[in-house]
């Protein structure tokens, strides 16, 4: 009988799924991204943690809000390596209007919305736009890992 293989350690992990395009979609999306860092090590409430489930609120608040297309879901796909010690957050939806980010000093200091991105630009290393197959296009940011993950 062969002796056993040393399994290499996994240094990728990748989440992905679909959610209605409403705010109660959003609202999981964020829950279950905090959720999937949990499992992969990355627990609940810490700085980590915090930032990844504040980008995944803001782009899937913008999914739902400005990236709609009726009849349309949106589209949340985590993925965490280990080796380049990021988590990337990416959020695709079917509508072709690509975002714009509000400029610090623009409109009414207390209007409601327009700040999402500029705080996903905060927290977030980079960020960015893509195109995607089909319709639409995917915003995604990365967020640094700090420390070592299980």
């Amino acid at each position: 009988m062969p002796a056993p293989q040393a399994q290499e350690a996994v240094t990728v992990s990748v989440f992905v799924q679909r959610f209605s395009a409403t705010r109660r979609g959003a609202r999981l999306a964020r829950r279950l991204a905090a959720h999937r860092l949990d499992v992969w090590g990355v627990p609940y409430g810490s700085p980590v943690s915090d930032t990844v489930a504040l980008v995944v609120a803001e782009l899937a608040a913008n999914a739902v809000l400005h990236g709609r297309v009726p009849g349309r879901d949106f589209e949340l796909r985590l993925r965490c390596d280990r080796t380049a010690a990021v988590v990337r957050v990416e959020v695709a939806d079917t509508h072709m209007g690509r975002p714009e980010p509000r400029r610090p000093g623009a409109g009414p200091a207390d209007a409601d919305g327009g700040r999402g991105l500029l705080l996903v630009a905060a927290v977030a290393t980079r960020w960015g736009v893509d195109a995607r197959s089909g319709p639409g296009k995917t915003v995604w940011a990365e967020c640094g890992l700090s420390g070592p993950i299980p």
